[in-house]
């Protein structure tokens, strides 16, 4: 009997390392590049970072939305949270980041999600955010090296809500 219990944890143990060691998706990689190029992270010395995130086609009419998480404490307790509108147009995919929030995993929050920044938006909008981190918690959990974070990909334009509107032609 305590052959068969040291047989299952060692599977178990070697299961939730393989599951850790996952490659992260080319949708995340694409992501974070872009939260990356558009300033979106604090400065940090940080040489990897950590990710969940979740792709939601029910939310929003004729959206595809990508909630992207990533850490900012070694305990996973807090961290950076970000809503992506996904599109296309040609051969490029385009990651619109719409909305962003610093936020605190909290049993008294919504969803036990507490926001130390919130989202614009409102209550609406902080709903599906702290809805999309709990789901994005019961997952799986990638690490995205920052050279990673700074590969080019032709295929992929990033735009975000804080970049430079084009002032109206006066006349």
């Amino acid at each position: 009997m305590k052959k068969l219990a040291l047989a299952l944890l060692l599977v178990t143990c070697f299961a939730v390392t393989a599951r850790s060691q996952e490659q992260p998706p080319q949708l995340l990689l694409r992501a974070a590049h872009c939260l990356s190029v558009k300033s979106f992270f604090p400065s940090t010395t940080a040489q990897e970072l950590t990710f969940g995130y979740l792709v939601d086609v029910k939310s929003y009419p004729v959206k595809r939305v990508m909630y992207v998480i990533t850490y900012t404490a070694p305990a996973r307790s807090s961290g950076l949270a970000f809503a992506i509108v996904l599109t296309r147009q040609d051969d490029h995919q385009i990651f619109d980041i719409q909305n962003n929030a610093a936020f605190v995993l909290s049993k008294r929050g919504i969803h036990g999600v507490s926001f130390a920044t919130p989202p614009l938006g409102g209550d609406w909008t902080q709903e599906r955010l702290a809805s999309a981190i709990e789901r994005i918690e019961k997952q799986t959990r990638f690490t995205i090296t920052a050279k990673d974070m700074l590969t080019i990909d032709p295929s992929v334009s990033c735009e975000a809500y804080t970049d430079p509107q084009p002032k109206p032609n006066a006349k």
